[in-house]
């Protein structure tokens, strides 16, 4: 007995011997300790806490939103009355051209117990008659209180026997991308459709020739939901759903609308001037992608170029120049241009902004007094044209008038560029406004003519017809 277990004794330190020389000798570490101070691992995991909820997703309560939504949303009905083409026995005998009545539809949105609504202006453009349902299937006429072409918004009035359901405007600069949004309209006739999504993007432009600046959200939108809600979570309307990109016509995956800002501020100057007071800053430029920095020279790829400032604009005043890069307003991050036109829009002449821009690599930060509109493109024509400044007036030996800035193509055989237009039909043009109202008139049926002043200070005459 003693003798086995003198035996078992052996077998266990030899075991404890072989395994410890393995172990020393012959096997490696498979794992390997990393300090603060060293190279990070390739891969990395996050040990953040999830959320029982499904990160958050079933948190969010659409309910209230929606309900406050859908009352505040209504359905507009445009009739328009076209003209069949005309005939030459038409022309000869003075026989009416066949009128004929179509209908458009779309939304609107109640921002006021006594009725005004606010829409888009292709909802209501050309209207003979406009009529408005509300949630509650009561029917109302309205009439237009004023429009606005470039931004695309309409106010629009109706006067109803009882105090309205209405949204309140939210701050659109304050929407965040992939925060939850409900857009709310009348898509396909269908009344009050709610539908969810989130900010997919902000400052989007659809246009390279336009200043526009949209919210993007996947929330479904169809035709009819022009001029209907977007609103947050909380209610709040932070946009007007405005248009879809698509080959069909329907929705296929992303929509856009004015932000609440824009709209709100187009809103207020119809019903305080009659018509957009627009603040412009007095610069050219655009956006900066690496193409654009290397032939420029420099290292920027975000913020806005200047590569023209306007004479006696409020840039000018300040000391802007061309070369500078912006890159904030007020508090506003500036990376493309989209985003420097849509925080302008929200502001008139007279509103004073702080631009933060890089000039050679230092960080500079003017004042800039907005000032009013000085170039428009007249209706019919297509001429630029801009309020005359104290060194034209000079020149030209005149007080008054419109200089023609540029021409489109068909024109430039005529040499009117820097000549300045001083009446229209014998009516005077003082400004961009007078001319642009002139010029609004003309018929492609009628003839007009129009004065010109040349820089020898020589009158000229032009025929249209």
């Amino acid at each position: 007995m003693k003798r086995i277990a003198n035996l078992l004794l052996v077998s266990l330190f030899s075991g404890a011997i072989t395994l410890g020389a393995y172990k020393l000798f012959f096997e490696k570490d498979t794992y390997k300790w990393v300090a603060p101070t060293q190279e990070t691992p390739l891969i990395n995991t996050s040990n953040l806490p999830t959320s029982a909820k499904g990160a958050g997703i079933n948190e969010v309560d659409f309910t209230l939103a929606a309900e406050k939504t859908v009352n505040s949303v209504v359905h507009v009905k445009n009739l328009t009355i076209s003209q069949g083409p005309g005939s030459l026995a038409d022309f000869f005998y003075g026989f009416e051209r066949q009128q004929t009545p179509q209908v458009g539809t779309g939304s609107g949105v109640i921002i006021s117990p006594d009725g005004y609504i606010v829409t888009n202006n292709h909802v209501i453009a050309n209207s003979t008659k406009l009529q408005v349902t509300l949630n509650n299937n009561k029917t109302y006429e309205a009439e237009v209180v004023g429009a606005d072409a470039d931004s695309d918004i309409a106010l629009i009035k109706i006067d109803a026997d009882e105090s309205l359901p209405y949204l309140a405007f939210g701050n659109s600069d304050n929407a965040k991308i992939g925060e939850w949004v409900l857009a709310v309209g009348n898509p396909f006739n269908l009344t009050s459709t709610v539908t969810a999504g989130i900010v997919s993007a902000k400052a989007r432009s659809l246009s390279p020739g336009r200043a526009q600046s949209f919210i993007q959200t996947d929330a479904a939108v169809n035709p009819g939901n022009s001029g209907g809600a977007l609103v947050n979570t909380n209610g709040d309307l932070i946009g007007i759903n405005t248009a879809i990109t698509s080959q069909t016509g329907s929705y296929v995956g992303y929509a856009f609308a004015v932000p609440s800002n824009i709209a709100k501020k187009v809103v207020e100057d119809i019903m305080e001037f009659g018509n957009v007071q627009k603040g412009l800053l007095g610069i050219k430029g655009g956006d900066i992608n690496p193409e654009a920095a290397t032939e420029l020279g420099i290292d920027d790829v975000e913020g806005v170029y200047v590569s023209e400032v306007t004479e006696e604009s409020g840039a000018a005043e300040a000391g802007l120049q061309k070369g500078d890069i912006i890159k904030r307003i007020d508090n506003i991050e500036i990376h493309k241009f989209s985003e420097l036109s849509g925080y302008l829009s929200s502001k008139r002449p007279g509103d004073i902004v702080a631009v933060q821009l890089d000039r050679d690599g230092k960080n500079i930060t003017k004042n800039v007094t907005l000032k009013k509109q000085l170039s428009v493109i007249l209706p019919m024509t297509g001429f630029t044209v801009k309020n005359l400044s104290k060194a034209d007036q000079k020149k030209f030996g005149i007080s008054k008038g419109v200089k023609i800035t540029d021409v489109p193509a068909g024109y430039e055989r005529y040499d009117l560029k820097n000549k300045v237009i001083i009446e229209l039909d014998g009516n005077a043009i003082n400004n961009i406004d007078d001319a642009k109202a002139r010029f609004g008139e003309i018929t492609r049926y009628g003839r007009t003519s129009f004065t010109m002043i040349n820089e020898n200070g020589e009158k000229e005459h032009m025929i249209l017809q």
